[in-house]
């Protein structure tokens, strides 16, 4: 991933020289799993375990040479180490450093991304609970439909981020899986019972029938995981870019001092980092798709899916990790305008209460069809300018006499729809 998308934590583990040192730590397991079973012996343990993990700069000469890249770290590791290094990836294949490397480096990365959600989920929680009275108008089909609350806006996005949360954890234990079963998976050279340490030692599973190699069926889970998260980033950020457009202003990012929001046109505040995060939604399902697409392999296995995932799982770790933290940085320092949203609910000339209307009339005795048609011209005539929607329902035939003992103003007053939604802030309350 390009260093503009790419914070330092995350960068850090998808490093090459935490790659190396990981390459090292896998090595070092099997030379110690084997050394308790005196096929070691201890000196040249000793100098296995004091042998620093080689230079990019040599491993990537050797690799110039020979084509072949765990050859290149191997034979620059063991330069190292000396003669002790006939004991280094005794009985392993690469696909065994590779694919265990690349399991602690995804579970690694997993953490990351679920601290990055928590925060985020607690962050729109505390904004929907702060926003849990505040009106706005509800929109479908990005018309005016009902009054809401624009907490309870919020709050469906707290508890998609916590469904998102729940859904990398189960990718997490997908792919903490590593192997250590060498050629074609066969265990020939090292037993089941080596396996099984070392990859205890590391805090991984085992494959349960590997095939020398890792199922990406397990990777193509995370990628999935990851890039549903970007989908409800996405809805986020697509929610603030239409709050934010010049005729609603009921919410926009934030816009630090100093800041220029174009380079023609002084006045100009746009939802940068909201689209931002769009796009950063539709790299994550393109990542997906390339996971799923390296889940079939040719019999025991081929390397169709190397050169895939080398890009794939780093950048959308990436992409992923950043896209957190800006819809963190989004939401908590997210400006609100109540005072717009009531206006805005308030130029709808009452609209909004039209379904609150149809029932009472309905409530009054009258059949749903004859309602909704008297609700409807009412409201139509609204539309087109032609007076205040209460008034114009009162004016309809047999209404006034029909409403004369119920409180029609009660009835489509946008307050009352404040409460209805409690048992949403309480489920919303009690997420951590």
């Amino acid at each position: 991933m390009i260093p503009r998308y790419t914070l330092p934590e995350m960068g850090a583990i998808w490093s090459e020289a935490t790659r190396f040192r990981l390459f090292v730590e896998v090595e070092l397991a099997v030379v110690r799993a084997r050394a308790r079973r005196g096929l070691v012996p201890p000196a040249d343990l000793a100098a296995i375990e004091e042998a620093p993990a080689p230079s990019s700069e040599r491993v990537h000469q050797l690799d110039n040479e020979l084509h072949h890249d765990v050859i290149a770290f191997l034979t620059a590791y063991g330069e190292g180490v000396g003669e002790a290094a006939r004991h280094v990836h005794y009985g392993m294949t690469s696909s065994d450093l590779l694919d265990t490397t690349l399991a602690l480096q995804l579970t690694r990365a997993c953490d990351l991304l679920a601290r990055r959600l928590d925060r985020l989920i607690a962050a729109v929680r505390d904004r929907a609970l702060e926003h849990r009275d505040t009106l706005c108008l509800g929109r479908t089909h990005g018309v005016a439909a009902e009054p809401t609350t624009f907490g309870l806006k919020l709050a469906g996005h707290a508890f998609a981020f916590d469904r998102d949360r729940r859904r990398l954890a189960a990718a997490r234990d997908a792919v903490a899986v590593g192997t250590i079963s060498g050629a074609v998976g066969t265990y020939a050279n090292l037993p089941a019972e080596i396996e099984a340490e070392v990859l205890e030692e590391l805090g991984l599973a085992p494959e349960p029938a590997p095939t020398q190699v890792v199922a990406r069926d397990r990777h193509a889970e995370l990628l999935t995981a990851m890039a549903v998260a970007g989908a409800d980033i996405e809805r986020l950020a697509t929610e603030v870019r239409h709050l934010q457009r010049t005729e609603v202003r009921e919410a926009e990012e934030p816009f630090a001092e100093g800041q220029k929001g174009s380079s023609a046109m002084p006045h100009k505040r746009n939802p940068i980092v909201a689209e931002r995060l769009a796009g950063m939604g539709r790299l994550l399902r393109g990542y997906a798709l390339a996971g799923l697409e390296d889940v079939a392999l040719w019999h025991e296995r081929d390397i169709s899916h190397s050169a895939v995932e080398r890009v794939a799982l780093p950048d959308a770790c990436c992409v992923l990790d950043y896209a957190l933290e800006r819809a963190h940085w989004l939401v908590a320092g997210l400006r609100v305008s109540p005072e717009r949203m009531r206006a805005n609910l308030d130029a709808s000339g009452g609209l909004a209460g039209s379904s609150a209307a149809l029932l009472a009339l309905v409530d009054a005795g009258w059949a749903r069809e004859d309602a909704y048609a008297s609700v409807q011209r009412a409201a139509m005539a609204a539309w087109e300018g032609k007076g205040g929607f209460r008034d114009l329902l009162l004016a309809e035939p047999g209404v006034a006499d029909a409403l004369a003992a119920r409180d029609l103003d009660a009835a489509i007053d946008p307050a009352r729809f404040v409460d209805g939604a409690g048992p949403v802030f309480e489920r919303l309350e009690a997420l951590r």
